[in-house]
């Protein structure tokens, strides 16, 4: 920060307490003291009022800049509003505002979502969310499988939640009933282990073999997804369609490691055949943002894999929240922003 600032920056050895009052009581204009993590304390959690109070007792006003800890009713992001005042939000949670919540309740049409993953049971608020909001959904990720078994068809031994194939059937229902249109992979990515020397093909969404586990979307899929997507004016993306890497760390989202018995080698050479679906993907939303759509990167694990693309830049916003994008798209009141005096 100091680097950035081209001046000192101070570190408070706590956040609360004498010796933080004494060095805020010592700053000139314009200096900046960074204070100790507030998680130190178990009452930053709790909200606790008196800590909170102490916590606020040097300063004279509040800006919450901090989105990605904004869906949270902590000391330092909800709490705090409640002793200084002006409480306002800063310049970056007033553009993932009038990005995330502007283009949710007032995107230009037609609007589409993209939304993957591992399971429904963590996606499916945000899914009717969407699905009353959007005109087109993609569905990838892991998820896909619990769908496509909702249709009657067989998925060998790829992920299912079998409790929310009952809920995946009512999405597709909902969609019809609204009008609104879901595209799932037509084709599939397969592998007949979790290992690096698996075998893979690429078959038919409706001809997944017995014993194989589907991984990624296949060509097909990433072709109809372009053509799904061609007249849409914003698009929202949560969420990874396959498996992939970043910077040598292995993200995986399909398959819970501890489930496969594979190593963390096998995880990273998977990672690399079977991350052409999100590549693909972020590819596509690059292309139509350079052609006037508005597209929207919420949630880590689609940040991450944007920024491996090298195509970050050519969205039209990145997400610095991941909790709390998810938590905006499901349409629920973050804390920390409806504690402020000025959104």
């Amino acid at each position: 920060m100091g680097e950035i600032l081209g001046k000192e920056v101070k570190l408070a050895p706590d956040c609360i307490g004498d010796d933080v009052a004494a060095l805020v009581a010592e700053a000139k204009e314009g200096d900046v003291l960074m204070l100790e993590n507030t998680r130190f304390y178990k009452e930053e959690t709790k909200n606790e009022p008196t800590f909170v109070e102490k916590f606020a007792k040097p300063y004279d006003m509040y800006v919450n800049d901090a989105f990605g800890s904004a869906h949270r009713a902590h000391a330092s992001t909800e709490g705090v509003t409640k002793f200084l005042k002006p409480s306002v939000s800063g310049f970056l949670l007033d553009k993932e505002l009038k990005y995330l919540a502007g283009a949710i309740d007032h995107g230009e049409k037609p609007m589409a979502a993209i939304v993957g993953g591992s399971k429904v049971s963590s996606k499916i608020t945000v899914l009717n969310a969407l699905l009353d909001k959007c005109d087109k959904i993609i569905i990838g990720g892991g998820m896909v499988f619990t769908f496509l078994k909702a249709k009657g068809l067989s998925v060998g031994t790829s992920l299912v939640e079998d409790d929310f194939v009952g809920t995946a059937k009512e999405v597709m229902d909902k969609a019809d009933s609204l009008g609104k249109q879901i595209l799932l992979p037509t084709d599939i990515v397969v592998a007949d282990k979790f290992a690096a020397d698996a075998k893979t093909e690429v078959v038919s969404a409706d001809a997944i073999p017995d014993g194989w586990m589907g991984l990624d979307n296949g060509p097909a899929s990433t072709a109809a997804q372009k053509e799904f997507l061609s007249d849409c004016k914003t698009i929202i993306m949560n969420g990874p369609l396959g498996v992939f890497e970043f910077e040598g760390e292995v993200l995986f989202y399909l398959i819970p490691l501890a489930l496969t018995g594979a190593s963390y080698h096998d995880l990273f050479v998977l990672s690399s055949a079977f991350k052409k679906g999100t590549m693909g993907i972020i590819d596509i939303l690059a292309d139509l943002t350079k052609s006037g759509s508005i597209t929207i990167i919420g949630g880590g694990d689609s940040v991450a894999a944007c920024e491996m693309s090298g195509r970050a830049g050519d969205m039209s916003h990145i997400s610095t929240g991941g909790g709390a994008s998810l938590e905006l798209m499901e349409g629920k009141v973050l804390p920390g922003v409806a504690a402020l005096d000025d959104k």
